[in-house]
Parts: C-alpha cells; sequence; structure tokens
C-alpha cells in the first residue's frame, strides 16, 4: 500500500510526511516542484529511508504524475502543492492562477483516469484529499459567527481566489465523474519548518537578527492559529474516516489577532532568549502600512469534524507556540539555510515603501 503526497517538501506538507511515518510503515510518494518554500531539508531525518521516495517535479504535470499513479498504484492522493502566500500573490497573481487553478486541474484529469481504470475495492476505497484554506470564505466582522463549511465562498486576495477555483474544481470532479474526493479548509498554521515570510517565523527570525518586527496596520487583524502538527493528525482522520465529497473545517479554537501573536513571541524570546542589553524584544516592534485588501477576520468553526470524526486539536496555542519558538531557537543552521538572496531580495521587496 502507498499514498501520493504532493508538496510534500512544504512547510505543512514535509510535516505531514513526517508524521505519517512516525505512525505508519506504508509509503510515502513524495512529489514537490522545490520551489523557494519547498526544502528537502525538511526531510534529512529520512534520507535512506525506503519507506520515502521522494520524486522532483510539478502535480500539474499530468504525464509525471500519470507515471507515479501507474508506478505506485497509491490508494490515496493528498495534495498540499499549492502557492500560498497572499503577499506574494498580490506582486505576482500568475504563478498564483497556474499552480493553483491550472495546475489542480490537471492533477485532477491525471487523478480521474486513474481511478477510472481501478478495479473492484481499490476503485471503491481510493481517496483524493484536498487541502485548501479558510481563506476562500472572505473576511469576517468582529462578532460574526465563524465560518462553517456552508458559508459562502467570498475571496478577497489573488491567493484565496485561486484556491476557491480549486476548490470547485474538486467540487465538481465528484459531482460530475464522482472521483471520491474530500476536502479540507484549515486555519492559519504555525510551527516548525514554517516558511520565514509567514508572521511568527519572521517575528522569531527578524528579532534574533536585531531586525525591526513588521506590524501591518494596527496589528488587530484576527486569525484562528492551527498547531501544524494537530492539522497533520486531522487530515490523517479525515482520509480514515470522512465522507466522501464532503468538507471539513480545520481550525484551532485560538483567535487571536497578530500583535498579540507577536507580543508571545517576543515575551517567549525574553525568557528562553534574552536580547544581550537586557530590553524586551517589544522595542523592535514597527507598525507599517498595511496590506492591499487585508482581510481583517478569520475565524473556523471546527464542530463539524469533531462531532463526526472525533477529532479536535492537542495542542493550546500556549504549548504551541512554546514549542515553535524552541525549535526555531534549536534549528537555526535551518533558518540559516533557507534565507537564500533571493529570500531576502523578496522581503525587501514586499516591506520596501511600508515605513511607520
Amino acid at each position: 500500500m502507498s499514498v501520493l503526497v504532493t508538496g510534500g517538501a512544504g512547510f505543512i506538507g514535509s510535516n505531514f510526511v513526517l508524521d505519517w511515518l512516525a505512525a505508519s510503515d506504508e509509503l510515502v510518494i513524495n512529489l514537490d516542484k522545490l520551489t523557494y518554500a519547498g526544502n528537502t531539508e525538511n526531510l534529512q531525518s529520512l534520507q535512506g529511508d525506503p519507506r520515502h521516495v521522494f520524486v522532483p517535479g510539478d502535480f500539474g504535470d499530468s504525464a509525471l504524475v500519470a507515471n507515479l499513479l501507474a508506478k505506485h498504484q497509491p490508494r490515496a492522493v493528498i495534495n498540499f502543492a499549492a502557492e500560498s502566500h497572499v503577499d506574494r500573490s498580490i506582486h505576482g497573481p500568475e504563478d498564483f492562477i497556474q499552480t493553483n487553478i491550472v495546475g489542480t486541474f490537471h492533477l485532477l484529469e491525471a487523478v480521474r483516469a486513474y481511478w477510472g481504470g481501478l478495479q473492484d475495492s481499490a476503485r471503491q476505497d481510493f481517496r483524493l484529499l484536498h487541502v485548501s484554506t479558510d481563506e476562500v470564505y472572505g473576511s469576517l466582522a468582529k462578532d460574526d459567527p465563524a465560518f462553517t463549511e456552508t458559508h459562502r465562498y467570498e475571496p478577497n486576495s489573488p491567493y484565496s481566489a485561486s484556491k476557491a477555483a480549486s476548490d470547485h474544481l474538486v467540487r465538481a470532479y465528484h459531482h460530475t465523474y464522482g472521483l471520491p474526493v474530500l476536502t479540507t479548509n484549515c486555519s492559519n498554521n504555525y510551527g516548525p519548518y514554517h516558511f520565514p515570510e509567514k508572521l511568527i517565523p519572521l517575528m522569531i527570525v527578524n528579532a534574533l537578527a536585531g531586525k525591526p518586527l513588521p506590524v501591518y496596520g494596527d496589528g488587530q487583524q484576527i486569525r484562528d492559529w492551527l498547531y501544524v502538527k494537530d492539522h497533520c493528525s486531522a487530515i490523517r482522520r479525515v482520509l480514515e474516516a470522512g465522507r466522501v465529497g464532503e468538507v471539513y473545517n480545520i481550525g484551532g479554537w485560538n483567535e487571536k489577532p497578530n500583535l498579540e501573536i507577536v507580543h508571545t513571541v517576543c515575551a517567549l524570546l525574553d525568557e528562553l532568549r534574552a536580547r544581550t542589553d537586557g530590553k524586551s524584544y517589544r522595542e523592535q516592534i514597527t507598525y507599517v502600512t498595511d496590506r492591499p485588501g487585508h482581510d481583517r477576520r478569520y475565524a473556523i468553526d471546527a464542530s463539524k469534524i469533531e462531532r463526526e470524526l472525533g477529532w479536535k486539536p492537542a495542542e493550546t496555542f500556549e504549548t504551541g507556540i512554546r514549542k515553535t519558538v524552541l525549535w526555531y531557537l534549536d534549528n537555526q543552521s535551518w533558518v540559516a539555510n533557507v534565507q537564500s538572496g533571493a529570500y531576502r531580495e523578496w522581503v525587501e521587496k514586499n516591506y520596501a515603501g511600508r515605513a511607520a
């Protein structure tokens, strides 16, 4: 038995592969294009492990995917592959259209052909699990109820619009062709191997480097925070027992404004790796111009997955964020290696002109 994971060298994908092989001996075929956020160093502990087959390549390459499916005969495909950073989608939306929409279409076509050729129980048991985001639902006012699986789609960025389109394609392939799909929409993930352009790792990395901690606008944008390993356990549970064609929201029940997140990171660093001058890292906080169309609040109602599948997060935000900060402190070489020239150029481009 085997599973095919697309995007398995990225942040969430690599955590999923590592957690999967920590709990199972089932073969993982790991397909990743290795763009800026894909990093084989995330998978270094699996070097030489026969249960892990890494294939560099594009999940939108139908011929490559078809060959992998024919060769390994996986019982499931778990699709993490995506362009996923809102700021990057604002600067360059075309990559998001090509990857998240066109790439998903090509994957669906390859998987549909493979599934159509399966026999009896293999065809009955096969699943395609598509990993998506809460951002497809748009933005919430302060007192609005949290997103449920039936909330209307109102994406507000090129990123979220491209993911919404991919979700609709997955749904259409189920209803039109009968393809046995599952979709998950998660809230903001954090944890080990997070590329340091996102809020939490950026704050940790900049704080330790003595750089400003850029906070968009007033810092009161609210997100629901989900520890990545909780997300991985939820995906395993949905793959195991989710109802075909259904959508499951995955959240951490941790709604917090961005500024509170930054303050928490600073407090942990003050405790665990104090500044040499004795001052708090909070003194490095700098308020910068908000990004265009910044959604004010996301909130996930994760009661369906708990009610139907018995899943709920194991980590509180307090336990998860401490584990995350400790991981970055203990893995400074990983941070240094991912901070290539291209990454530094990107950070400079994104924050140029955003002075307080």
